[in-house]
């Protein structure tokens, strides 16, 4: 091969990334915002059990602390705004009918922060649980143009708050759906996922495609009523 060809030749491309090849996020603090409700305890207990510095939130700071010392584990409890100042990644598990308010009231709190909304926009009838579009597509969407400052994600929508809390239970099966517009805030929270055990993070698109993966839990609810179960998701071939 002569030096012309050799320059002719297109440089050759880097191997492509593990997508398992996941930050390490043992040295971040978790502020978890609804700390006190049964999704919120139970995220909030999971991830301090395994090692992550947690934070729960509340609107009364004495509710949370009182919350917290129930877990144990080194969580500690504070009202919302603190909760928010304190952390590198906020998880939101407020009640949908309270979330917009909350996430208005902590704006200046939660700018620059990596949030993670795991809100289910529902409703329920005689016919049981039903899934709510907000107007801007998701309660992740209405996260996103809350929080302009802020670096917004979706995941643990659907995980049962019963096997969460349950300290008999040492592994949930189950795969977790992270949403987000930068990858590397999505596999941050994939990592955070993945510290609990029996548990993964698993990419599943951008924002926009978050109503699905929350009314995806109006489904599960009726699963879990029909078999009596505590059901979760697990994605196959990945």
């Amino acid at each position: 091969m002569t030096s012309t060809d050799s320059a002719q030749q297109p440089p050759k491309k880097a191997p492509a990334k593990d997508p398992w090849d996941l930050p390490d996020v043992s040295g971040l603090v978790v502020g978890v915002l609804g700390g006190t409700g049964p999704q919120g305890k139970g995220l909030a207990y999971r991830l301090a059990k395994a090692g992550q510095k947690v934070i729960i939130g509340s609107r009364a700071a004495e509710r949370a602390r009182a919350a917290a010392e129930e877990l144990g584990h080194g969580i500690e409890g504070a009202d919302n705004a603190e909760t928010a100042r304190r952390s590198d990644v906020v998880i939101v598990a407020v009640p949908w009918d309270g979330h917009a308010e909350t996430l208005e009231s902590l704006r200046e709190e939660l700018s620059g922060k990596l949030v993670v909304d795991c809100v289910n926009p529902l409703g329920f009838d005689k016919q049981g649980a039903y899934a709510l579009k907000p107007e801007e597509g998701s309660a992740a969407q209405q996260a996103a143009a809350l929080l302009p400052d802020s670096r917004v994600t979706a995941a643990f929508h659907h995980l049962s708050a019963v096997l969460l809390q349950d300290p008999e239970i040492e592994a949930i099966d189950t795969d977790v759906m992270v949403l987000g517009e930068v990858r590397a805030d999505v596999e941050t929270v994939q990592a955070l996922a993945g510290r609990i055990p029996g548990m993964r993070g698993v990419f599943a698109g951008r924002l926009r495609n978050a109503h699905q993966v929350e009314s995806l839990v109006a489904n599960l609810i009726s699963v879990n009523r029909r078999y009596k179960a505590h059901a979760g998701l697990r994605v196959t071939d990945v």
